[in-house]
């Protein structure tokens, strides 16, 4: 009897060894195919403007967000599910396989709005204080480790984050876009958008 109550104990760890393994050898790719190419693309270039691209993005950025959504910092139910049982070094190659990934900026966009945008990316809006974006993401709207990549992103979903950060709908450990774009006009928001999302 104990013989096989040691036998059993031993088939279970060996079990949950071999099951941790698999968990531990994921790809990025197999991750991709099984949770994230619906929404995201298997590349990271969503065609929904509803969903973020995620190619060309900033890996530190990315490893960040996806942190944040498995603690709960950043609140999105649906990709808490999807990350729940990632391993941290599942989540950094997960952000480097789409970062290393060629971004497609939309080609569908006002040049008029955009030069506007341009504009108020390159200098904000000293009137109502709010600061030029390029101070943080930089010139080729590629932001820089923890900051994200905005060149080519979908208009749309430029326009819904900057809303939510002016609502206080987003939040984070970091709430300095809040203060940001607390005196942001709608017009404002459109035109930035239109501008990064033709950007290389």
């Amino acid at each position: 009897m104990r013989m096989a109550l040691n036998m059993a104990a031993i088939g279970l760890l060996t079990g949950v060894l071999f099951a941790g393994q698999a968990l531990a050898d994921r790809t990025p790719e197999e991750i991709v195919r099984d949770r994230c190419q619906d929404c995201h693309g298997m590349t990271g270039q969503s065609s929904d403007p509803e969903y973020p691209k995620l190619a060309g993005q900033n890996a530190d950025y990315m490893t960040r967000q996806l942190a944040n959504f498995k603690t709960g910092v950043r609140v999105s139910r649906k990709m808490q599910r999807k990350v729940e049982d990632l391993t941290g070094h599942e989540m950094r190659a997960l952000a480097e396989y789409y970062a290393a990934q060629r971004l497609v900026p939309d080609i569908a966009f006002d040049p008029a709005l955009a030069q506007v945008g341009r504009e108020f990316y390159f200098s904000g809006n000293a009137d109502t204080g709010v600061s030029a974006c390029v101070t943080c993401h930089g010139p080729e709207g590629r932001g820089a480790m923890y900051l994200p990549r905005l060149a080519g992103q979908h208009r749309k979903y430029i326009i819904a984050q900057l809303h939510a950060f002016r609502e206080h709908s987003r939040s984070s450990s970091e709430m300095v876009m809040h203060s940001v774009v607390e005196n942001i006009s709608e017009d404002e928001i459109v035109a930035v958008a239109h501008f990064l999302s033709g950007l290389e």
